[in-house]
């Protein structure tokens, strides 16, 4: 793709600009196509390419940015974390990311405040408050990477504003920096403005003075009246509060350099009640007799329709049982009368069924639903539903007569969207399947047309387009039918004022562009298939799935519980993350940007991507990067006429399964030769390792080998030989009780793991035997890409086992990333029709355990006494799941904890050359540290890892020999033989 002239000049401009920011000491500078492209979109519709990102570290850096857009005349957006949903953070010239401001300056118990910097992360502050028994009461769903600078930006409100507030209403002071230059410290004072305050701020408490009237009679009428500047802040009832005026105005007024909020006491009893009823309709108009049933007492009242509770079931996740009704109401109190409160809201509710959740776990489940509905409700209908109409607030008693009306709207435009949000505030969000199109400027007209037709609708019952997400691109335009001239022009004297320049992200509030303006392409131009995967979703179009990302960011949270997104918590850099790589992959394929997936930029973005899957579970709209990136590399080395030649990895980490194959006659003399390092270290160079790393030592005998040996023993002792007969790939016989599926890695490298559950299974009277034939899922080929090649392996392996399966024995995988890709991938790459079967078939060794147990046909060993730490393998958390083996070993007695990330090996990623510090980084993330600790107060903690990558790591960097679960309870099962 050649730039165009435009394009060409605005790349020079970036330059200029980089360099003037860098000659400033600002760090982290960056005008690179692939940050570029990465910061061109948040959370919404729209895209804006700046010419510059740059990241300060300091707040000194971030004055030096103000001066350069100021000296340059370059307009200036603020971004924390990129969750905006209304296109409030982007814009062209400078994007500034502020997620390196996170300093938590001070804590003060006794006063219950703290100070913090604009990007310090809700959960990190909520987190550091703990301890004093405090929280900052506003929690938005992305409170796990939403900023406090982006909370003030947009007035966030979230979950439990209803007992806690809005952000604006726990600012206690700001230190601002107006966009005409001047440095202000703004607070309450009773006494009104202090010097410290500045002209700026005496200014605009002047304009409230000449239009109290005005300010009084149109703005602040509800609590959820955040569309437009909030002017009722400036009022002298009000204390004149500028630093609460600008709270919620976006960036376009002042950047916050520092603030210092309230906290609230972490109530404890916490409780939450479900009330169901039979549509949305119905609990909207339950919402004002609820709030009488107990004023000042609710802390929180969200609604949930059905059917996003119906799309995590359909994903296979758990959810807690909810009382019948197709809508819920979920209300939160607290305190020691918590119960008694909940007992008065569920008499008057009307409910068609309730529940009160008395379980920590449960109601912690059905909040994590609730706050992923943004990501749930962009793919919960036949086609994908997208942000715009996201936010609109009216006063709750306005609730039920508004939903209906908007829902009658829906149906007048043929449109369709699951409403859910913030019912106790009256605030509703809900995402709407609009026919874009990319490549036809026509398909935003229905956009156009239902955002007109709402906004009138609210202005006749007094509601607001925004109740907690701030106007931005979307709304901005349509403010003019929300407020009057004189209110308008009040905006305009309010910016002229603080940004006379116009410089701060411009193209909003005060001065709109159209709503249709810079809209992103949500929908490809034309489809584009998958030659290698062929995934069915998403009608199989490649750059239909790519678009499921919408950036709710759920990958860019600095701690997880679960595994998404181990490199970007390793690095804190957005190319690192699932969404950063997401966004570049958009740009590639709607060929604006980045030059197709073979560009630089998509393979810079796609470097750290471990394929631990994560994201596939992880990720609310389902983005499966692991995939995505496998297609991409074989759309780049293996598809068209411009192939490529690979990387020395792929040729030989990409294919180790083959290499031990090979190597297995000889694998005793290739240990050893891998002892003396100056061969070891040609052998890694060779292969593309990093020198670091140790090279992987050969299992000297095979499990397969090792089991055709034992069966010609048993057959020379005189013991039946037919439960060591040959396997064959179709239905064998007689039938043993268990097929154990030697999996390439088990077999060439930890045959002790497949040998451990012979021995089990066998000491439980169970009659064992071993597939003879190899059979390969092809996963290293996978990962790196060689789709053509692992189809032949995986059309293989499905073969043997389905012939294995149609015995009616159970087979038995012990590498849990096989088994994975048995349930995953392989279901992508064959046509064979035998391939479900061997997905629900195969079983990873607690599965087959939990079944043979429940049928009395093994004893559990008894592990009372035994401490397992655990590190699941990321491919068995994200496809097969982990909850068997902690039930399993629960139940056998032991006390089981579980490591949350991933161990950062990840096949052959943490061997590659060019991997290996953030290999180790990811590692030291949660898994090092549990494993130090653990040992450290129990120095006999059982370490397990059922994965060959986690056992590798472990060993290579903790010196920590990890088993296999299977090996614990071989050594400490009881025997049913003689």
């Amino acid at each position: 793709m050649t730039a165009t002239l435009a394009q060409r000049d605005d790349v020079d401009a970036g330059r200029q600009i980089a360099a003037a920011l860098r000659a400033a000491g600002v760090a982290g500078v960056d005008d690179s196509t692939l940050t570029r492209g990465m910061y061109s979109s948040d959370a919404s519709l729209y895209r804006v390419v700046p010419q510059v990102v740059a990241r300060p570290d300091h707040v000194e850096q971030l004055q030096a940015v103000h001066e350069v857009s100021r000296e340059l005349g370059v307009p200036l957006t603020m971004r924390g974390a990129g969750t905006s949903i209304a296109g409030n953070a982007v814009g062209e010239g400078i994007v500034v990311d502020t997620r390196d401001l996170d300093g938590i300056l001070e804590i003060d118990p006794e006063a219950r405040t703290a100070r913090v910097q604009p990007g310090v992360v809700h959960a990190q502050l909520q987190r550091a408050v703990a301890g004093h028994g405090l929280r900052f009461g506003p929690d938005p769903s992305t409170h796990t990477r939403c900023t406090i600078g982006g909370m003030i930006g947009n007035n966030a409100c979230g979950t439990r504003a209803l007992g806690y507030g809005r952000t604006v209403d726990n600012v206690v002071s700001a230190q601002v920096l107006f966009g005409n230059g001047e440095l202000a410290s703004l607070s309450a004072d009773s006494t009104g403005l202090t010097a410290a305050a500045g002209s700026t701020a005496a200014s605009l408490a002047e304009l409230a003075g000449e239009n109290l009237a005005h300010i009084r009679t149109h703005f602040g009428r509800f609590d959820r009246q955040v569309s437009g500047y909030s002017l009722e802040h400036l009022l002298p009832e009000h204390r004149g509060r500028v630093d609460r005026f600008l709270v919620g105005t976006e960036g376009t007024l002042a950047t916050l350099l520092e603030a210092e909020v309230n906290l609230v006491a972490d109530e404890p009893n916490r409780l939450l009640l479900v009330l169901g009823y039979p549509d949305v309709g119905e609990a909207a108009d339950a919402v004002p007799a609820l709030l009488q049933a107990a004023p000042g007492r609710l802390i929180a009242c969200e609604g949930m329709d059905s059917r996003l509770v119906d799309l995590v079931r359909g994903a296979g996740k758990p959810v807690p049982d909810l009382p019948d009704g197709r809508s819920w109401l979920f209300v939160e109190a607290a305190g020691e009368d918590a119960a008694d409160v909940l007992a008065a809201v569920r008499d008057a509710s009307g409910a068609v069924g309730t529940r009160l959740v008395d379980s920590d776990a449960e109601a912690a489940a059905l909040w994590a639903i609730r706050a992923d509905g943004a990501g749930l409700a962009g793919v919960s209908l036949d086609t994908p539903a997208h942000s715009g109409w996201e936010d609109a607030a009216v006063p709750p008693e306005q609730l039920g007569s508004w939903m209906r009306e908007f829902e009658s709207l829906l149906d007048q435009f043929d449109l369709h969207g699951y409403p859910y949000g913030h019912f106790g505030d009256g605030c509703i969000h809900c995402r709407i399947d609009f026919p874009f199109h990319a490549g036809e400027p026509d398909s935003t007209g229905v956009f156009a047309e239902f955002l007109d037709a709402c906004a009138e609708r609210l202005a006749e019952v007094g509601g607001s387009l925004s109740g907690e997400h701030g106007d931005g691109r979307v709304r901005s335009s349509l403010l003019e039918t929300m407020y009057d001239e004189a209110s308008r022009e009040l905006f305009s004297a309010a910016k002229q004022l603080c940004d006379p320049d116009g410089l701060l992200n411009p193209g909003i509030i005060a001065d709109p562009v159209s709503n249709t303006q810079d809209l992103r392409p949500v929908r490809p131009a034309a489809q584009l298939p998958w030659p290698g995967l062929r995934m069915r979703h998403d009608d199989g179009d490649f750059a239909a799935a790519v678009h499921r990302c919408t950036g709710v960011g759920k990958c860019v949270a600095p701690q997880t519980s679960s595994v998404m997104c181990p490199s970007y918590l390793a690095t804190g850099q957005e190319k690192d993350s699932t969404r950063g790589r997401g966004r570049i992959l958009q740009e590639a394929v709607d060929g604006s940007l980045v030059d197709g997936l073979a560009d630089p930029a998509v393979h810079e973005a796609l470097d750290l991507c471990l394929s631990c899957k994560g994201c596939a579970v992880d990720c609310p709209a389902g983005v499966d990067m692991a995939a995505y990136k496998s297609e991409a590399l074989h759309q780049t080395y293996d598809v068209g006429p411009e192939k490529r030649r690979r990387p020395r990895a792929h040729y030989f980490l990409g294919r180790l399964p083959f290499w031990a194959r090979l190597a297995a006659p000889s694998a005793k003399l290739l240990n050893r030769v891998s002892g003396v390092e100056p061969l070891a270290g040609i052998a890694k160079r060779v292969a593309g390792m990093d020198p670091r790393r140790g090279v992987p030592q050969f299992a000297e005998t095979t499990l397969r080998r090792g089991a055709k040996k034992d069966a010609r023993q048993a057959a020379k002792g005189g013991r039946s030989a037919a439960s060591a007969a040959p396997a064959t790939s179709t239905a064998v016989s007689p039938t043993p009780d268990v097929w154990v599926w030697a999996d390439s890695f088990t077999d060439h490298f930890f045959p002790q793991s497949g040998r451990a559950a012979i021995e089990y299974l066998r000491g439980q009277g169970l009659e064992v035997r071993v597939i003879e034939q190899h059979g390969c899922c092809g996963l290293p080929w996978i990962t790196t890409g060689q789709l053509d090649q692992a189809r032949g392996l995986v059309d293989g392996v499905v073969g043997l086992l389905a012939g294995h399966l149609a015995t009616g024995a159970p087979v038995l995988a012990l590498e849990p990333s096989c088994l994975a890709t048995l349930r995953s991938d392989v279901l992508e790459l064959t046509s064979r029709p035998e391939a479900g079967d061997v997905a629900a078939g195969v079983r990873s060794f607690a599965e087959l355990i939990t079944e043979l147990h429940a049928a009395g046909r093994v004893e559990l060993p008894d592990l009372a006494g035994v401490r397992a730490l655990a590190q699941p393998h990321c491919h068995q958390r994200a496809v097969v799941g982990w909850s068997a083996d902690r039930a399993l070993l629960e139940a056998a007695g032991a006390q089981v904890e579980d490591v949350p990330g991933c161990c950062g090996l990840a096949g052959n990623f943490g061997v590659e050359a060019g991997h290996y510090e953030v290999s180790v980084d990811v590692a030291e993330t949660y898994l090092l540290p549990a494993v130090r600790s653990a040992r450290a107060e129990h120095p006999e903690t059982v370490v397990l890892a059922d994965g060959m990558s986690c056992r590798i790591q472990l060993d290579d960097l903790a010196d920590v020999e990890a088993q296999h679960l299977a090996e614990l309870f071989a050594a400490r099962a009881p025997s049913r033989t003689a």
